[in-house]
């Protein structure tokens, strides 16, 4: 019985105080990871500056940024606090409101919440975020697994949503030729 109960409550997708209450547990499990894995960059990488992992392709990289992504708004550690602050605020009302429904943007929106903690943490005890991923074959920015929590967990609901979008405007199609 306890499992048509806990199918049931997926099916009607609003989020209970179980699932609530592990993606609470997943915020915390990430973050700790995210700051543990940080730790361990200061302790190792920050002295060497930077290790290459595999040439022409990905180097550990060691960095201290004080500004948003990609070194835009330098300086402005203050602003982009309260600015992160403000959206974890709304993320996490937005998980424990119960307005969204259990689901991919469920938990999409834990993923963001526990990638912003991640660096809040860093901003408000630092002063800066430590960034240490390098993919060098694109010469791109240097970022951490926190930004990888929050990036992946926005590409997946956007093509989530380009899904439902496609998904729906065939199933209109379908019923016009049925009906």
């Amino acid at each position: 019985t306890k499992f048509l109960v806990a199918r049931n409550n997926l099916n009607n997708n609003k989020p209970t105080l179980k699932i609530k209450l592990l993606s609470l547990v997943g915020i915390v499990f990430m973050v700790v990871a995210d700051q543990f894995i940080k730790h361990l960059v200061n302790l190792y990488l920050k002295p060497v500056g930077s290790v290459v992992v595999i040439p022409k392709i990905l180097s550990f990289t060691y960095l201290e940024n004080d500004g948003a992504m990609l070194g835009m708004m330098g300086g402005k550690t203050l602003t982009m606090t309260i600015a992160a602050v403000a959206c974890v605020c709304i993320i996490l009302f937005v998980i424990f409101s119960g307005k969204v429904k259990f689901g991919v943007d469920y938990c999409c929106i834990v993923f963001m919440a526990a990638g912003g903690l991640g660096n809040i943490i860093d901003r408000i005890t630092l002063g800066y975020v430590i960034d240490y991923i390098e993919l060098v074959f694109v010469d791109f920015y240097v970022f951490n697994f926190a930004d990888c929590l929050v990036t992946f967990a926005a590409f997946v609901m956007i093509f989530y949503q380009i899904y439902l979008v496609v998904k729906e405007s065939k199933q209109k199609k379908e019923k016009q030729k049925n009906g």
